[in-house]
């Protein structure tokens, strides 16, 4: 078996290399005697003279020497009388004839920052309680998905000048995602990181649980008491790149053993580029991602920077990374082959084409997309003067012209809030009421809108300021009523999003989504209808100016009567109440080559939603 999991691991084909390398607990015979202790692997093809150092040995160098057990270069040796949470290190000649201590490429746990050393952890017999939810689990291509993203950190910030652990996080997690009706969580990255304005993205422990929030089985107890929840759990990784710190990857053994070499080996963030042209590369990468969906249940995973594993750079002028090309479509055959009901995602702003079709169509086969064009079109209208937004009326049609050449996941996500871009709510035009009237408007666009949802934490509390991974979010603005209904107004769009089978239900079938009213530029007005079947049809109007208007003609396809469910300019929503409180009926005529129209009430950037009566 280890021979068969090592070659698989060479060539790049194996996705559970964690089961066999790293530290792990163990029971073995010697005379006669069952012995407890760790058995640690390494690979480190360049390495000579290498020796486990640890508290255990009070890191003496000569104490644990490591046997080379094979040409390929992995060293083997076993330490009787090991416990948890004991920290190590592997010390080496490299190749170029230094002594170094490196953290262990497979560790499952880490010490927590400043501290560089992995510890021992035995990841085995977690209890699980979520057999009906894996049991009941899809990809969700007929289901509403509306993700929360969040930061662990500074979610509710910390207490006493510590974290919040991972069980602690759940606590109030939980009740807060039912309440506000999101079907899923997304966290940034946990794989062990030094610094902590990274986020997670520039990785030191790609199998280590980050030690910020607690150990490997709190995190299992997390994702545990989500899935009871009936809550599914997104994974954020980060396969592009990683941390320069000496005692991590970076030249492992003494050559780029996980990294280019050349005009690619640092990247445009400064980190160290993974060679993902490299079997072993590829097979590390892979079996991290497949040990989280493994061990720790996680439903999703999105991986970060896809745009720079099909570009060098992410930049399409530097041609294709074919390497990158073929790590994409072996890492999304192996983990849908090991879980078929895992969500693979795509965190990728290039025109590529086919990244969420099949592997066996050439596509990268990825099950979702992030629309980063239909986000940045949407953004940049919604922050126009309604007077110039006739000349950019096609921002906000364009993107169902392309809709159907992959599966999308509409993002507001936390790259829109950083780095003195504004939150969302800051991006919009006009004076404090008019954003706010703006801002429950683009909501109800990116819910009613084809695609499935994703939105950072804190839009919901149209909070002005931006996100700091250092401090809580704002919560007291929950306080004030024109952002407490903000929230309300998400909730609200949350439930409808997921009990209406016309905003979720075959989302890719051409003829459920059919425009009613697009090239009125002048007065920009749009409307669209959405349908599953004949009985669930609903149709979605948005104004975008603050014109007020007591009676509005909207074209129809169908006859019959049409009753507004939901309008952005509730009073419960911080609105002036300008809403449609009667059914509307269809009459014969309408403009823009309909058969049918309605005349109904819009206010000053409203929203509305009608479904047509039985």
């Amino acid at each position: 078996m280890a021979f068969g999991l090592l070659y698989d691991y060479l060539v790049g084909q194996c996705s559970t290399a964690y089961k066999y390398f790293g530290a792990h607990f163990i029971t073995k015979k010697e005379n006669r005697k069952n012995v407890n202790g760790v058995v640690f692997r390494l690979y480190a093809p360049m390495a000579s003279d290498v020796s486990v150092i640890g508290e255990f040995n009070n890191w003496d160098v000569g104490a644990n020497k490591m046997e080379k057990i094979d040409d390929a270069g992995v060293f083997e040796t076993f330490i009787p009388g090991l416990v948890n949470y004991q920290s190590y290190k592997y010390h080496f000649k490299n190749a170029l004839g230094q002594y170094v201590d490196k953290a262990d490429p497979f560790a499952f746990y880490s010490e927590y920052r400043p501290g560089t050393c992995s510890r021992l952890f035995d990841i085995e017999n977690f209890i699980w309680h979520d057999l009906e939810w894996m049991k009941a689990r899809t990809r969700n291509f007929d289901s509403a998905v509306s993700i929360y993203e969040m930061h662990l950190g500074s979610w509710r910030g910390q207490v006493d000048g510590r974290n919040l652990s991972y069980e602690e996080i759940a606590d109030v997690l939980i009740p807060y995602i039912l309440e506000h009706g999101y079907t899923h969580v997304e966290i940034m990255p946990i794989t062990q990181y030094p610094f902590d304005g990274s986020w997670g993205y520039q990785g030191t422990g790609f199998y280590s649980v980050d030690s910020r929030y607690g150990n490997p089985m709190q995190l299992m107890s997390f994702v545990d008491r989500l899935h009871q929840a009936g809550i599914g759990i997104i994974l954020d990784f980060a396969p592009v790149h990683f941390a320069t710190d000496a005692f991590s990857l970076t030249q492992f053994d003494g050559t780029n053993l996980y990294e280019y070499g050349g005009d690619w080996r640092v990247s445009q963030w400064g980190s160290l580029m993974f060679d993902l042209g490299k079997d072993p590369v590829r097979s590390f990468l892979i079996s991290a991602m497949n040990y989280f969906a493994d061990y720790f249940h996680f439903d999703g995973i999105r991986v970060d920077a896809v745009s720079n594993i099909i570009y060098h750079n992410g930049d399409k002028a530097n041609g294709p990374n074919e390497g990158g090309i073929e790590f994409c479509k072996r890492l999304n055959a192996k983990l849908h082959d090991n879980f078929c009901s895992i969500m693979m995602i795509a965190e990728d702003s290039s025109d590529y084409g086919g990244v969420t079709k099949p592997t066996d169509q050439n596509g990268l086969g990825f099950d979702y997309k992030w629309d980063l064009g239909w986000m940045n079109d949407t953004l940049k209208y919604y922050a126009l003067d309604p007077i110039y937004k006739k000349y950019d009326h096609h921002k906000l049609t364009f993107s169902m012209a392309y809709f159907y050449s992959d599966n999308f996941m509409l993002p507001f996500s936390h790259d829109e809030v950083v780095h003195g871009k504004g939150t969302i709510i800051n991006k919009l035009w006009g004076d404090y009421d008019n954003k706010f009237a703006q801002l429950r408007n683009l909501y109800t666009y990116q819910f009613s809108h084809p695609g499935k949802k994703l939105n950072f934490m804190g839009n919901e509390l149209a909070s002005f300021d931006e996100w700091n991974e250092n401090k809580s979010l704002p919560w007291n603005l929950k306080s004030f009523p024109k952002h407490d209904s903000v929230a309300r107004m998400v909730r609200d769009l949350n439930l409808i999003y997921r009990s209406e089978k016309a905003m979720h239900m075959e989302e890719h079938n051409p003829v459920r989504f059919r425009w009613l009213m697009v090239d009125n530029a002048n007065d920009s007005i749009f409307a669209f209808e959405r349908s599953y079947g004949d009985d669930e049809v609903m149709v979605f109007v948005f104004n975008m100016t603050p014109n007020y208007y007591e009676f509005y003609e909207i074209p129809l396809l169908r006859d019959g009567e049409y009753t507004e469910i939901f309008n952005s300019d509730k009073d419960v929503y911080g609105g002036n109440n300008q809403y449609n409180g009667m059914p509307n009926k269809a009459y014969p005529g309408g403009a823009e080559g309909k058969p049918f129209h309605m005349s109904i009430k819009i206010a000053s950037f409203g929203a509305c939603i009608f479904k047509k009566t039985k």
